[in-house]
């Protein structure tokens, strides 16, 4: 299936269901998301896509089949206090593991930096965390713009006595602008 063949659009309330089947399918996957598979909640869920929808940006990819099965999804969201008002932070993307490594992330991401880049002026920057250990993630997103802004060391607990650091990254809006 190619890029032609889906439909990328805005989420809606009703969509919980599916975003939390495909975190669901995703969080069994190695390297899928940083959260386990008995972490993905109803509650989880609809806590970040009312986030997203309320003061942030969420898009999925679905398929045009019958079912309108979603194969993928990004969200970020404003951080509070009002300080933060121009970060866009917690961004998570999650591809179903038959759809990855075929561009759809990247059209995710460039749908909402798009997004944000014509049509939210209010946002400075959009934030992510990346694992030291997921190198392929952290180029792909450098090639999309990110810059590495440093490392949490020991952040990352990934099994009895081991931990990685946590790379934060974040892309700069270009058209910006200071509300008067």
């Amino acid at each position: 299936m190619d890029n032609k063949q889906l439909i990328i659009r805005k989420s809606k309330a009703e969509d919980t269901e599916g975003i939390l089947k495909l975190y669901q399918r995703v969080s069994s996957s190695s390297g899928g998301i940083a959260r386990k598979s008995y972490e993905i909640t109803l509650k989880y869920v609809e806590y970040f896509t009312l986030k997203s929808i309320e003061n942030g940006l969420q898009y999925l990819v679905i398929t045009p089949s019958p079912d309108n099965k979603i194969v993928g999804e990004i969200h970020t969201y404003q951080l509070e206090p009002s300080i933060f008002c121009h970060v866009l932070s917690e961004l998570t993307i999650a591809v179903d593991t038959n759809y990855q490594g075929k561009g759809f992330g990247k059209l995710l991401f460039q749908t909402l930096l798009d997004d944000v880049q014509h049509h939210r002026t209010d946002i400075r920057r959009v934030e992510l965390l990346a694992r030291e250990s997921n190198t392929k993630a952290i180029q792909f997103y450098e090639r999309l713009g990110f810059k590495i802004e440093g490392r949490f060391e020991h952040r990352v607990f990934t099994m009895p006595d081991q931990f990685e650091a946590d790379i934060p990254m974040a892309w700069f809006n270009p058209n910006f602008k200071l509300s008067s």
